[in-house]
């Protein structure tokens, strides 16, 4: 079987404005980056705001394997098999962070014969969009330690300075530096870190504004720090703001691109989900709502992450409402929460997938608790059995959900088309009665212990006085109805990424808060998660290079 890179270069591309024709997208409208990718012009989305809205789709999944289940793959195999079958369909889908492109994942384009493309470019550069999120982050790091050098005519207390760089990339050395050191002109020295940007605040902000209007003003609510008397200073004290809008303009144009089977798929933004928010911009969402009948998306790595702050966060915010869910489900991913090893998950043990089968249903049970119907989506691998397959589908059945075997990595859209359809069954049933998880009155302690209790299953949230001091003074200052954002392990419902399967009763340690007043969110950091990632022993760019002809070569 060929590998993804060599689907993906022996596919023959159709020319960038041939794709918008079919998604209704003048070539006017389109600003192109070469021939097989372009930027929609925002006076065209703009101007479709009074269209009628299609029918969304989310697709997640389980905890996952190191290695993911095919979310992604999945998505772009639903949205190809829903076109075959007559269905006009869009894919919006996140950017991939060249963190996990160079450290364990890979690529975050699909695989096999569900790909979007050009995989190599949407992979490394793309348009820019990460590099201008990452600029613009650290030209207010910049800003604020100028104002610093400059007399402080704020106040702003230099211990109490919460804005931190960013940089696109696995890097644990940089989680925390001491800056501005050599003397007097340096500046004063302070701590400092980096985080990686897709954990910038200014990356949740770009994907959740409805317009350059809305950008900017998000962009100066970003708080950087306390005077000493406990007074916020925002970027637009600093009047960063205005060069932030302007460092992100072109990049808050949506990227189309195309799946190997020629579906139009908007590629925008790109939080992760296990330390932010995990869903790609509201801006490319809304759009392929007004330009198809059904759009399908994709929240990051388990329903227990993406999926909940999709629906808790992204939905909230910008008004959409889910008409199905799809649960992405791996046999080797049952067995690994059934005891299974890593390195045995290829051999049948039917026991342990019937066992493991306790994470899916959660995961299944949790999205009906928002009112969404749901189909599992069984993604195939060779070594699955018959026998483990249909443990899968039995225990699916006794909660009166499909689980539905896909085949879309090795056959396209035509293995995905068995999916398709129980999608479309799920949309014209009517059943979606979508409602966010808390309403906003609730306190913010409040909101994590019910998504812990609810979704997690915890027994409590442990709460430290200082963590719990913090939410309080969040609350004074006018921001308890904000939603949460939980950075937890993606392994786990707990906050330990050993504890497999379905734990019940576990205590979710809240380590740290902050309040992230541009996104509209406060994130609740849970456990040793980084906001910062590191590389493995081996990354996957050790074997990432160019060959003889100068074409990449290992980026999978």
């Amino acid at each position: 079987m060929a590998t993804d890179l060599e689907i993906a270069r022996a596919a023959q591309l159709r020319p960038i404005r041939e794709i918008a024709d079919k998604a209704g997208i003048p070539e006017e409208a389109l600003e192109p980056y070469g021939r097989h990718k372009a930027k929609i012009n925002l006076d065209f989305v703009t101007a479709q705001e009074g269209r009628p809205d299609g029918a969304l789709v989310l697709v997640t999944g389980i905890s996952p394997t190191p290695a993911g289940e095919g979310k992604t793959t999945t998505t772009v195999g639903l949205g190809d098999a829903l076109n075959s079958l007559g269905t006009r369909t869009m894919i919006a889908l996140r950017e991939p962070s060249l963190g996990p492109c160079f450290g364990v994942k890979g690529g975050a384009t699909g695989g096999g014969y569900a790909q979007v493309l050009p995989m190599e470019d949407i992979n490394l550069h793309f348009t820019g969009d990460f590099h201008a999120i990452t600029a613009a982050n650290n030209l207010l790091a910049a800003m604020l330690d100028n104002h610093l050098y400059w007399g402080n005519e704020l106040g702003l207390d230099a211990r109490r300075v919460v804005w931190r760089r960013a940089i696109d990339m696995n890097d644990r050395a940089l989680r925390g530096i001491a800056s501005g050191l050599g003397g007097v002109p340096n500046g004063f020295p302070r701590e400092d870190g980096f985080d990686i940007t897709v954990a910038s605040e200014v990356m949740a902000v770009f994907c959740l504004s409805r317009d350059l209007a809305d950008l900017q003003q998000r962009l100066g609510r970003i708080i950087v720090g306390y005077t000493r008397d406990g007074r916020a200073v925002t970027a637009h004290d600093l009047k960063a703001d205005g060069a932030m809008a302007a460092l992100l303009r072109d990049a808050l144009a949506p990227n189309l691109v195309q799946t190997l089977e020629g579906s139009p798929a908007l590629v925008h933004g790109g939080p992760f989900a296990n330390i932010a928010h995990g869903c790609n911009s509201v801006i490319a969402t809304r759009l392929a709502l007004k330009l198809a009948d059904v759009v399908v998306t994709e929240a990051g790595f388990g329903a227990d992450l993406g999926a909940e702050k999709f629906l808790d966060i992204k939905c909230r915010q910008a008004g959409l409402a889910p008409s199905a869910c799809v649960v992405v489900a791996t046999v080797r991913a049952l067995k690994m929460h059934g005891g299974v090893a890593k390195s045995a998950l290829g051999t049948e043990d039917v026991a342990a997938v019937k066992r493991g089968t306790s994470n899916l249903r959660r995961h299944v049970q949790n999205m009906q608790k928002f009112g969404l119907p749901v189909v599992v989506a069984l993604n195939k691998f060779v070594s699955d059995t018959q026998a483990e397959i249909e443990a899968v589908q039995e225990a699916m059945r006794a909660l009166g959900v499909e689980a539905i075997l896909c085949t879309h990595w090795g056959d396209g859209a035509a293995g995905a088309q068995d999916l398709a359809r129980a999608v479309q069954g799920l949309i014209a049933s009517g059943k979606a009665k979508f409602e966010p998880l808390y309403n906003d009155h609730v306190s913010l302690a409040g909101k994590v212990e019910m998504v812990a209790r609810e979704i997690y299953h915890a027994a409590s949230v442990s709460i430290p006085p200082p963590v719990a001091a913090k939410l309080k003074r969040f609350e004074e200052a006018g921001f308890g109805e904000l939603p949460v954002c939980i950075a937890k392990t993606q392994y786990s419902f707990s906050a330990d990424p050993t504890l497999l399967g379905a734990p019940e009763g576990h205590v979710l340690p809240l380590r740290e808060v902050r309040l992230s007043a541009g996104a509209h969110f406060v994130v609740a950091i849970a456990g040793e998660i980084m906001t910062m990632p590191g590389l493995p022993r081996r990354p996957a760019a050790e074997s990432i290079g160019l060959d003889a002809d100068g074409r990449i070569d290992g980026l999978f």
